[in-house]
């Protein structure tokens, strides 16, 4: 038996060695599966064979299509050749897994002036890739909620119809208080006012970019993983990056040097990490009522609603 074979059934080692035959171009044999920590939604494993090694994602079969959507979004954002993308060796289901197989890379912590203000430039140049509307073709998930990606006509009917209520239509089937909910639908209907004279256009993004999904190859690249993408606001990866903090002033000075905000982020900052906290709630429990509440009030505030 290998090192670690019993994290693994029959039918999962089985499918592991098919893909990782025809991705190491011969016959494969698993030396070694270890899993590893890190991951709130999904296990992980490292599986090594040679001298070579991918990393595994596995959860219950019935998500094989948040697998599916996050490979979708690991080939769009690798069409940016400033960032670092894990190469996407496959995905499926064996018996009652579904699995998401990797490159592995070597990866360092954002930090270091020089590299964390090359990795703010190369986020810049991805957001520099232009989407046809705000959207993107397919759903998909941030964490393990559904995102809801469907067009619409503009960014604030985008953010209001296909992020901030859905959102509130998952709190109001989790039970979280009315005052919530029917804040949070009034906020929603006022984003056009909130929101009238921004006018951003479609940005390719990572869609839940905190520093658990940024990190540095060894080359020094800033290297990018576990997206939501869509095309949208690109101030929106930019509120959700310094919503837990982890991204050095240096990663944040070099994206504005590159590519400068205009006027009024820090009311659209709260607006945009309201999308996540909420996602938070939903995804956590009650930990998050109060600074969702707190956020609703602050906007509605601005908007005299």
């Amino acid at each position: 038996m290998i090192a670690g074979q019993e994290i693994l059934d029959a039918e999962l080692d089985a499918a592991l060695r098919a893909l990782i035959g025809v991705d190491g171009g011969g016959a494969a044999t698993l030396d070694s599966v270890s899993e590893v920590g890190g991951g709130s939604i999904s296990r992980a494993l490292v599986v090594r064979s040679g001298q070579r090694r991918w990393f595994v994602k596995l959860n219950d079969a019935r998500l094989a299509a948040m697998f599916a959507a996050e490979a979708d979004g690991l080939a769009a954002l690798a069409a940016c050749p400033a960032v670092r993308v894990p190469r996407v060796c496959g995905h499926g289901v064996s018996g009652r897994h579904a699995w998401l197989v990797l490159e592995h890379l070597a990866l360092a912590p954002l930090r270091g002036h020089a590299a964390s203000a090359a990795a703010g430039q190369a986020l810049a140049a991805m957001h520099r890739i232009p989407g046809s509307h705000f959207g993107w073709p397919r759903d998909n998930f941030i964490g393990s909620s559904p995102q809801e990606n469907a067009a619409q006509p503009t960014w604030p009917l985008f953010f209001a119809r296909q992020r901030l209520l859905p959102q509130l239509e998952m709190a109001k089937r989790h039970r979280q208080p009315a005052r919530l909910i029917a804040s949070g639908e009034r906020l929603a209907e006022s984003l056009p006012a909130l929101l009238t004279a921004h006018r951003p256009l479609p940005s390719l993004l990572h869609g839940d970019l905190w520093s658990g999904n940024a990190a540095l190859d060894d080359a020094g690249r800033l290297a990018l993983f576990d997206p939501a993408v869509y095309w949208g606001d690109r101030e929106t990866d930019l509120a959700m990056s310094e919503l837990f903090g982890g991204f050095p002033d240096s990663f944040h000075a070099a994206y504005r040097e590159a590519w400068p905000l205009a006027d009024g982020f820090a009311q659209r900052k709260l607006l945009y990490q309201l999308y996540h906290v909420l996602n938070h709630l939903n995804l956590f429990g009650g930990g998050y009522l109060h600074q969702a509440e707190r956020m609703v009030g602050r906007l509605l505030a601005e908007i005299g609603g």
